[in-house]
């Protein structure tokens, strides 16, 4: 079955990641955070299909 949170979740984290690297943000902004909240939410949702 397909995981549509988890994929939702890598889709904004994607779009975010390029929308940085062609603007040149620092990591302190707002889009940077938010990828770093992203990776955090990944793991607790990897962590919580392996148990």
């Amino acid at each position: 079955m397909a995981d549509l949170y988890k994929k939702a979740l890598e889709s904004e984290r994607r779009s975010l990641w390029a929308e940085c690297r062609l603007k040149g943000l620092s990591k302190s902004t707002p889009e940077r955070l938010r990828i770093v909240e992203l990776d955090r939410m990944l793991v607790d949702h990897a962590a919580k299909k392996a148990s």
